[in-house]
């Protein structure tokens, strides 16, 4: 879904319609035009109702989630339970599965704006947190606190402070020409080697206990954790709702060239930095609180796009449809060889290799 600029009445054009936000004065193929108040709205219909399938897709994966395990809870009772009417199973719903259900969604929905944000600025469909350093940064931070004996309350602290100056590095190296989107990937990819490898010497000179920690860690698991993690993440988000709206509007002309964003009168370098800054400080702040929980901030965007069928990724639809991939994985973590738990960042992996095969063999199509 996609907004209009809010002066309806503005002659300002550019090549592309659809990708330049000043272009509000007529309605667009496949839009709708709504108006609240002095503000227009130009609403994608097949947005709208890709984001209300997911949404569905959504709550029926939760509620599987909540119904299968040992013991289990047929679905009529998980819908009991949630309506507070009172059942037996209390207990299980609302106390060992809930938590981390509800974290796996807001952990996805986390990942899948942090992953539109990036790939927008980047205008590369391989660029998300766990590709351009700010996931590295965080693995860095928590491996070293983690094998240096640091309280476990602090690993989440550290790790955040990890991706964020990560982040900072990254800018750093990629901010010149105006964050150009080449040189920003770079930049993120030369950062993501760079602490992949202080990672692994800091967990080879490790006690091997702690190694293990840290590497279970740096796989991305959600086991043992729930309502403090969810709150963290979902307050971070409520508290850059503001910025999200702000972006969802900012993304339609990210696909512009410097000059005419400039002759449309908007500033590309302080928006792909606005955006960019926002995408990394939610990875930071998710990856902080779950781990390195790989591909869903990858994946989901780029599937998003192509179910909308847009130029580029939709914000609401990338979040559901990310929060929808990490409920399943965690599921199937918890499922496949049960009692034995898998990290759900081993079956987002599992689902993101195969992902990046068909990226590099659809690239090369096209190319030749």
């Amino acid at each position: 879904m996609t907004t209009t600029d809010r002066r309806p009445d503005s002659s300002a054009t550019a090549p592309d319609a659809d990708a330049s936000p000043g272009a509000a004065g007529a309605r667009l193929p496949g839009r709708s035009l709504l108006r609240i108040g002095p503000i227009s709205l130009q609403v994608r219909r097949r947005a709208v109702l890709v984001a209300a399938t997911l949404t569905v897709l959504l709550l029926l994966a939760v509620v599987l989630s909540l119904s299968l395990g040992t013991p289990y809870v047929a679905p009529a009772d998980v819908l009991r339970a949630l309506s507070g009417a009172g059942t037996p199973y209390d207990l299980i719903v609302f106390d060992l599965r809930l938590p981390r259900i509800v974290l796996a969604a807001v952990a996805g929905a986390a990942f899948g704006v942090a992953g539109t944000l990036i790939q927008s600025v980047a205008r590369n469909p391989l660029a998300s947190p766990d590709v351009i350093g700010i996931t590295q940064g965080a693995g860095l931070a928590a491996t070293v606190a983690l094998t240096s004996g640091t309280a476990a309350v602090l690993v989440a602290p550290t790790a955040l402070v990890g991706g964020l100056l990560a982040a900072v590095l990254l800018f750093a190296l990629g901010a010149r020409h105006g964050l150009a989107a080449q040189r920003f990937v770079l930049a993120g990819v030369a950062v993501a080697f760079a602490f992949r490898a202080l990672t692994e010497v800091v967990m080879l000179t490790a006690d091997p206990i702690d190694g293990l920690r840290a590497q279970i860690w740096l796989i991305g698991t959600l086991a043992g954790k729930g309502w403090t993690e969810a709150a963290w993440i979902a307050g971070t988000l409520l508290v850059l709702l503001p910025v999200l709206a702000w972006a969802g509007w900012a993304l339609n002309s990210t696909a512009l060239d410097d000059d005419t964003a400039r002759g449309v009168g908007l500033r590309p370098v302080a928006r792909r930095i606005g955006l960019a800054g926002t995408g990394v400080l939610v990875a930071a702040m998710v990856t902080a609180q779950v781990g390195a929980v790989d591909f869903v901030a990858l994946v989901a965007p780029q599937v998003a796009r192509r179910l909308v069928r847009a130029e580029r990724p939709p914000l609401v639809c990338a979040a559901l449809l990310g929060a929808l991939l990490l409920v399943l994985a965690d599921l199937a973590g918890r499922r496949l060889i049960a009692p034995t738990q898998l990290p759900a960042g081993v079956l987002t992996a599992a689902i993101g290799g195969p992902y990046l095969i068909f990226l590099l063999l659809r690239g090369r199509r096209r190319s030749s």
